[in-house]
């Protein structure tokens, strides 16, 4: 039976034994600070942002749990086909796709909005978790090894760059060549893809959209155009600086609550939380995220396969990403990208996306003495 399913699988009360519940508290902590967040931004009031936000949170508690619970090997031999499926979404975008201030990234289902692009980041890392798992170092440091991996990743990056959504298709370029590195490749290969990249940023600059070029200019330079442009990041850290030490407290927030701040329950949401709460409220998020990252790091470094380790460093990538992009943006350390604060800003599929990979992470945390025949044909 070496390989194969063990005859005798764990009940459901001993995998629940070995869930990393702190970590479940941390993300449990991290919703309901979403929740008072969209409660504030919609005046006190539970509709229509914190309400929904709450449901969607309860549902995905629960998937996030069901998937930490199944076996290990199972999602090892669905990884390649979640990746088609999701590029496959991709493609129906293109054709199909809902369009919403001028882009088209949407699926609609009819009770929901769902955007493959954000589920394209846990497909790819599941698929070349499953890819490098199987591959020997000297395999790794083969040029044509690399290839397959490489075009797994600028196939969606293409396909989102054309919806278009630039910040999401460096997300999945970035958390791309993450894996790479985590799998084994030289960095010297990224140091050559890097100039590459640089050479041709005067024929990218030439094929961005015009919105696209006006936030990189605007970042430059956001009193160019305060009313234009430039107002949501000038609002932003009119809103930071507002927050002080202490904040102006709950529910009075002056730029968010006179709706000078824009997209305050989404993509701005830390902005208001920043000026509600102040610094020290703001830092107080960022420590949770910070121990989020810290115990996901710990998942990845006790799993004994090494698909396990890549799945839960890639897991842990993500949502640090979400967390780093959305915050640099709403400080102007970054031009504005329209990327969300994990399970604080409103919003669904990003939602689904990081409970999805926590369940994913919690599952390496579970499955973490499970060893993985390199050969699916040993499974």
């Amino acid at each position: 039976m070496r390989g194969r399913l063990d005859p005798v699988a764990p009940t459901v009360a001993e995998k629940l034994a070995l869930l990393h519940w702190p970590f479940v508290a941390l993300v449990v902590l991290l919703g309901l600070v979403g929740y008072a967040l969209l409660y504030s931004a919609a005046g006190g009031s539970h509709a229509p942002w914190a309400f929904r936000h709450g449901i969607r949170f309860a549902l995905m508690f629960v998937l996030m749990i069901a998937i930490a619970l199944v076996d290990l090997r199972r999602i090892f031999k669905i990884a390649y086909p979640a990746y088609f499926i999701v590029l496959f979404l991709l493609v129906v975008v293109e054709i199909f796709g809902e369009i919403n201030k001028g882009a088209q990234r949407w699926i609609d289902l009819g009770f929901v909005q769902l955007q493959p692009s954000e589920l394209m980041k846990l497909a790819l890392v599941l698929a070349l978790a499953r890819y490098f798992h199987a591959a020997y170092l000297d395999d790794v440091r083969r040029p044509l090894f690399l290839l397959p991996p490489v075009a797994m990743i600028l196939v969606p990056v293409a396909l989102v760059l054309k919806q278009p959504d630039l910040g999401t298709a460096v997300m999945i370029a970035v958390l791309g060549a993450t894996m790479l590195f985590l799998g084994g490749a030289a960095l010297w290969k990224f140091a050559l893809a890097g100039a590459l990249g640089a050479a041709a940023l005067p024929i990218l600059w030439s094929q961005l959209h015009d919105y696209q070029r006006q936030r990189v200019l605007t970042f430059l330079d956001p009193e160019r155009d305060p009313l234009g442009s430039g107002y949501h990041i000038i609002q932003s850290k009119i809103a930071i600086g507002a927050g002080g030490l202490w904040g102006r407290g709950y529910l009075r927030g002056t730029q968010a609550q006179l709706s000078f701040l824009p997209e305050k329950q989404t993509d701005f949401a830390f902005t208001m939380l920043a000026e509600e709460t102040g610094f020290l409220g703001a830092v107080a998020v960022l420590a949770l995220v910070a121990a989020i990252l810290t115990v996901g790091c710990a998942i990845a470094l006790r799993a004994e396969s090494h698909f396990a380790r890549l799945l839960a460093a890639g897991v842990t990538v993500n949502f640090a990403l979400y967390a780093l992009v959305n915050v640099a943006m709403v400080t102007g350390l970054i031009p504005v990208v329209g990327v969300p604060l994990p399970l604080v800003s409103y919003g669904g599929t990003a939602m689904l996306t990081v409970m999805l990979g926590f369940g994913l992470l919690l599952n390496a945390q579970v499955n973490r003495d499970t060893a993985i025949p390199r050969f699916p044909a040993e499974l």
